[in-house]
């Protein structure tokens, strides 16, 4: 078992595109979509306790508790599995809500791992990656833990090894509900179905951006700051949007010249590492074989 006293990674994602061929009978969309992770995200702390309680200790205010997927996640798995033992949890916040950048389906994915840990259920990646899925269509993606390209609602996952450069990624401040921009009407959701051995060919857009931007105005302001020195794009339905350097010095670069313009007083703004395996994925393979003393 892992030590209490460590910090759990729970890292950002980005949708490098975002692509929807159809619309489901239940309402859910079919997606072609490609995910890389970041070296940048919030982090958890879970403390154990034996009264079979699960508590949300800090973080995530904003949201009532059971509201919290890293609560719900948690209450998941001490049913699924008959736990009787308990779980402080403590959230360490990075990532705006509502940004696209996947914080709380990262969060509930760290969870699941990391009560797999400390209440010795020995369940395997695939076994918590299906109970994800029915918190979140992105919840799967980061229990995984590698970049992928990914169809259906986001769950059907092909493993791809991407080029990691440094990304600039801003964020408005502006909280932007996935359930909305799904239900918009003028979404585009014929979009041609990519295969995955023609994907380094294909334009890579994400047809969320253009009904994005028609309602927030403050995530069409920062693509087109980014637009002068970078392509940018939107992950997921947003608000956060990116553009990729290959060297951490010229994101840098870019990053000053946004600041001096004083345009950073409305966003929130960080540079980071694409990676194509998950931070939390390193962390359990370094702590594997890692006994609690």
């Amino acid at each position: 078992m892992i030590k209490a006293s460590l910090l759990w990674p729970a890292p950002a994602k980005l949708n490098l595109m975002l692509h929807i061929t159809a619309r489901r009978d239940d309402g859910y969309h079919e997606l072609q979509t490609l995910f890389q992770f970041l070296d940048y995200g919030d982090s958890l702390e879970f403390s154990l306790r034996e009264d079979g309680q699960i508590q949300r200790i800090s973080g995530n205010e904003d949201i009532p508790a059971e509201d919290d997927i890293v609560v719900k996640a948690a209450r998941a798995l001490q049913q699924q599995y008959g736990v009787s033992d308990g779980v402080d949890i403590s959230i360490i916040k990075k990532l705006p809500i509502g940004a696209g950048l996947g914080g709380g389906s990262s969060n509930a994915a760290t969870t699941l791992h990391g009560l797999n840990r400390y209440w010795s259920l020995g369940l395997k990646t695939a076994e918590l990656a299906e109970l994800g899925l029915t918190l979140g269509a992105d919840v799967p993606i980061f229990v995984h833990g590698f970049a992928a390209f990914a169809e259906g609602v986001g769950e059907q996952l092909q493993k791809v090894e991407l080029d990691q450069p440094w990304y600039l990624v801003i964020t408005p401040h502006v909280s932007v509900s996935t359930a909305e921009i799904f239900a918009i009407s003028e979404l585009t959701r014929d979009c041609p179905a990519i295969k995955i051995a023609d994907l380094l060919k294909a334009r890579w857009e994400n047809v969320c951006t253009p009904v994005v931007v028609k309602r927030h105005p403050e995530v069409a302001e920062a693509l087109n700051a980014l637009s002068e020195y970078s392509e940018p794009r939107m992950s997921g339905t947003g608000a956060s949007v990116f553009a990729r350097f290959e060297r951490y010095e010229d994101a840098e670069d870019v990053l000053n010249k946004l600041t001096a313009a004083q345009l950073k007083n409305n966003w929130s703004m960080f540079i980071a590492k694409g990676l194509n395996e998950s931070p939390l994925a390193t962390f359990l393979n370094e702590h594997s074989k890692r006994v609690e003393d």
